[in-house]
């Protein structure tokens, strides 16, 4: 994702996953996930294309390597690995050795539907861990990989090799890829917006006449 890492990185740096969420509802693409967000508040923003793992349970087949491994191998940098652990908290399905691993092979972050361990280790070599909470349980023998680098469901979401995932504070969101120009066009008018009305209200406007002059209610109309 060549273009992507030139023509519109800056451009999704610039908002928020808010604004690229609205902007999904305007054109109805199903991208906003829930309950995701950075294990430690010093990760903000993270953005970039998707590398996908699909968890399944442990059972009579087999893992032959280490989970998360192949998903590492093949990403470049700035990808996002994205993991479908079914949004299971019971166990981890990331730890210190892949994120070591992955930051070295200069993967932007790794964003669980799930929860991580070894957030220590993550902290001390300042790698972005995007979860829905951590564990100290192992995966052995609980959970292996599925599959990597295929289709997958993250948050309710459809996520594909090459989609676009952005993270922040406030969560998740998921961009097709074949819709990115379309969504960052229709974010920014949105984010522009609203920095008009911020602006207006700190200088000391009427908040109602404010609302009312940009039409909030209506914005996504």
């Amino acid at each position: 994702m060549d273009d992507f890492n030139k023509d519109y990185r800056v451009r999704f740096e610039k908002l928020s996953t808010t604004n690229v969420s609205d902007a999904m509802d305007v054109l109805e693409i199903r991208g906003s996930t829930y309950g995701i967000r950075p294990m430690i508040e010093k990760w903000g923003k993270v953005v970039g294309p998707a590398i996908t793992v699909k968890m399944t349970a442990a059972g009579e087949t087999k893992s032959k390597h280490h989970l998360g491994m192949k998903a590492i191998s093949l990403a470049e940098d700035g990808d996002i690995i994205i993991i479908d652990n079914g949004g299971r908290i019971d166990t981890s399905c990331w730890g210190g050795i892949l994120a070591n691993s992955a930051k070295v092979k200069g993967v932007g972050a790794v964003i669980i539907d799930g929860a991580c361990r070894d957030l220590d280790d993550c902290i001390d070599i300042n790698f972005p861990v995007y979860a829905r909470g951590t564990v100290v349980a192992t995966a052995r023998g609980r959970i292996m990989e599925e599959s990597t680098n295929e289709m997958i469901q993250f948050g309710g979401v459809q996520v594909r090799p090459g989609d676009i995932v952005m993270g922040d504070r406030s969560g998740v969101v998921v961009v097709p890829k074949e819709r990115i120009e379309e969504v960052l066009s229709k974010a920014e008018v949105l984010y522009e917006k609203e920095e008009c009305m911020i602006r207006e209200i700190l200088a000391g406007h009427d908040v109602l006449e404010v609302d009312n002059k940009f039409s909030y209610e209506k914005m996504l109309k």
